[in-house]
């Protein structure tokens, strides 16, 4: 048996360890929050990733357009700037200009021009020309017909009267031959002269050959006019006093109380200074006349007439020229007024009016 001393006390056995107290957390003691977050702002995320969501749904197309737009786009080079084609009808103003140059050198040109020539026509640079430079000359030069005969070749006749050298005193070598007679011939050049684009747009030339002495172009037959035959202007006739007091007034008054006989509307000028001292109207061709009886009374308002004047102006050195005006009237109250200086007789039958051109072909010489 063991004693146990007074005042001391068997230590008691180590307890067991016991696990630490764990507190929980406030949340989960709180029903308001969830993970941390509360419910009410739970619902306003919610709430705010909806509309989020939506408004990226209504503003895909927009975006898209947008996203598109701002793409940069790659356009294809410029194609290179080619000079554009002479037109088919384009240079013939200027294609009768240039023959006309080249018939101007070429009939001035002697031994030692082959230079000048080959500015038009640039194989003259080897031509051997003869004679002397300027012994002849061309005057008056003036284009007769303009033909086209390709798409950009043009055929020109070219008029000139050839001047040449003084006489000289040796008597003409052909009985009946007139030193001087030369200086009256007028004589045709034909010319074909090619056109193609230039710089800056312009036009440019070249003739395809020297020039070649052609006939002189074919006269035309007069078409049939509206008026008929010319008969003398006698002075009881209003027509003849209504052109007479007219003429005056243009030709030897420089238009001083023209408008007096002019119809309302009507608005002409006059040369001026007045070209001649006076007039004497001496023919008439009325519209639709055949002859009869004279003519001494106006008809109604409104009634028209054209006619043709033939008439003698005096000029200031004495010398009397022919003139011929083709007129219209106009009738006024019971006098006639003038309503038009017409560019040219009227045509019975008028026919269509030809182009300068002409139709495409091959080139043919005119004939007399």
């Amino acid at each position: 048996m063991s004693l146990v001393r007074p005042g001391r006390r068997k230590p008691a056995a180590p307890a067991e360890p016991q696990p630490a107290a764990v507190q929980e957390p406030e949340a989960e003691k709180d029903t308001g929050w969830v993970g941390g977050w509360s419910t009410g702002a739970q619902a306003n995320s919610a709430a705010l990733l909806r509309w989020l969501l939506w408004g990226l749904i209504a503003l895909g197309p927009l975006l898209g357009a947008l996203a598109y737009l701002s793409v940069p786009t790659t356009s294809a080079a410029p194609a290179p700037k080619t000079a554009p084609a002479a037109p088919a009808a384009s240079g013939g103003q200027g294609a009768a200009g240039f023959a006309s140059l080249f018939v101007a050198a070429y009939l001035s040109a002697g031994d030692g021009d082959e230079a000048k020539l080959a500015a038009y026509y640039p194989p003259a640079a080897s031509l051997q020309l003869e004679g002397v430079s300027g012994q002849h000359r061309g005057e008056q030069l003036t284009v007769v017909r303009l033909r086209q005969t390709d798409t950009a070749v043009w055929s020109v006749t070219v008029a000139a009267r050839v001047i040449g050298a003084q006489p000289s005193a040796t008597p003409p070598t052909q009985p009946g031959a007139s030193p001087s007679a030369e200086a009256d011939a007028v004589r045709y050049f034909q010319v074909p002269v090619a056109t193609a684009p230039g710089a800056g747009g312009a036009t440019a030339y070249t003739a395809l050959a020297m020039p070649a002495e052609v006939a002189a172009p074919e006269r035309a037959k007069a078409p049939e006019l509206v008026y008929g035959a010319m008969r003398p202007a006698l002075p009881s006739d209003p027509r003849t006093q209504a052109v007479t007091s007219f003429l005056t007034a243009y030709l030897t008054r420089a238009g001083a109380e023209l408008d007096r006989y002019l119809a309302p509307g009507t608005r002409l000028a006059a040369p001026s200074p007045a070209p001649y001292s006076g007039i004497a109207v001496d023919q008439l061709a009325v519209e639709g006349e055949t002859g009869g009886e004279p003519v001494v009374s106006v008809p109604g308002d409104g009634t028209t007439l054209r006619l043709l004047v033939g008439l003698r102006a005096t000029g200031q050195d004495g010398v009397r020229l022919p003139l011929t005006y083709a007129l219209s009237l106009k009738a006024r109250a019971g006098r006639w007024e003038i309503a038009s200086l017409d560019g040219a007789p009227a045509v019975a039958s008028p026919t269509p009016v030809p182009s300068a051109s002409g139709s495409p072909g091959p080139a043919t010489t005119p004939t007399a």
